[in-house]
């Protein structure tokens, strides 16, 4: 009956346990045609011989990594490809994506529907599918995800191998996070667009796999690139010496006159790309295969006996600048240099998503 025969708008429905764990059934085939099917008190996953399970989990919360009024299929999708992003640096196939999720009681059921929506979009890109999780009322919303990825055991790339001698590469862009950051101290339109730009993660699952052959060493960017340099050289005892007139900035920098804040925005955080150390005589080889799984390496610096993470500049060389995401920091150092609030990593109101 409609508002004109004499009823009003009907009420959106809100979440409720039971009635969404049948629309899971009905909306997650694939979840359902395993051998232990959606709504048992586990799922089971086939590991091939001679391969290991990687796993990696993730949480995002809004407030911190996104808005309350974020799309909930982007939310969903972000959640899926943080942890990928991880999986995906260790040169494992993901096969199975777990999600927590937590929200007020109040909810509406679509929310939810599509967060789940989202994920499992994302997933099935790289041929995984969200096999179950767990689903609880909270004060915030909160999306937990955890992937699942198989990798022959003796493929296995870690961030401690790097060796004196070897080639820093990246994947795709250096400072994507810091530049979408960038846009939300600007106008409405480009607030806008920058919100949806933190939560676009694209996670390099078909690069790192190909780069896995070849490295010594991968880790993702998430936290930024500086960051992730010292946890680099931290992890393999080693010195690292990033070129900076050498990294493949976002075209979004290019329009900084200042070196300061460019390097700042640079650093930010939120690239989500791989950093890769790999022998001289591979680089070739690693290049050509990244490329032809659909991705592009650039070369930036190299690795040294010592330790340390340092950057090359015009000026000389000089200590990577203290910038990356911490979580537990009250307020984050945006790349204008004042500190920044409401930002999201895939949406961190004060940094990045991770």
């Amino acid at each position: 009956m409609t508002a004109a025969a004499g009823r009003g708008p009907r009420a959106p429905a809100l979440i409720e346990e039971r009635t969404f764990h049948a629309w899971l059934r009905r909306a997650l085939r694939a979840a359902m045609a395993g051998p232990l099917p959606l709504g048992d008190d586990a799922a089971a996953v086939g590991i091939p011989p001679g391969a290991v399970a990687v796993v990696s989990t993730d949480t995002l919360v809004e407030g911190t990594h996104f808005l309350a009024a974020s799309p909930p299929r982007r939310v969903g999708r972000a959640a899926t490809a943080v942890s990928l992003s991880d999986v995906a640096a260790k040169g494992a196939e993901p096969v199975a994506v777990f999600l927590a999720v937590v929200v007020p009681r109040q909810t509406r059921r679509s929310w939810a529907q599509q967060l789940v929506r989202g994920a499992e979009a994302e997933a099935a890109r790289y041929g995984a599918h969200v096999l179950g999780g767990d689903l609880k009322p909270g004060r915030l919303r909160t999306v937990t995800s955890t992937v699942v990825g198989t990798a022959p055991r003796r493929g296995l790339v870690g961030r401690s191998g790097a060796r004196a001698g070897d080639v820093l590469l990246t994947t795709g862009e250096v400072g994507r996070g810091g530049a979408a950051a960038l846009g939300l101290r600007a106008g409405s339109q480009r607030r806008t667009e920058a919100v949806t730009g933190l939560l676009s993660v694209r996670p390099r699952v078909r690069e790192g796999i190909a780069l896995a052959r070849y490295a010594h060493a991968v880790l993702d960017t998430s936290d930024g690139l500086a960051e992730s340099a010292r946890l680099l050289a931290r992890a393999s005892r080693v010195r690292l010496l990033l070129d900076e007139e050498r990294l493949p900035l976002a075209r979004a920098l290019a329009r900084l006159r200042s070196p300061a804040r460019r390097r700042a925005a640079a650093f930010y955080g939120g690239d989500y790309e791989l950093l890769a150390a790999v022998p001289p005589d591979r680089t070739e080889a690693a290049t050509r295969a990244v490329r032809k799984a659909g991705g592009r390496l650039t070369p930036i610096g190299s690795v040294a006996r010592g330790g340390g993470a340092f950057l090359r500049t015009p000026l000389g060389l000089r200590p990577m600048p203290p910038s990356g995401w911490q979580p537990f920091r009250q307020r984050a150092r945006s790349p204008a240099g004042r500190a920044g609030r409401g930002v999201p990593r895939s949406g961190r109101p004060h940094g990045t998503v991770k």
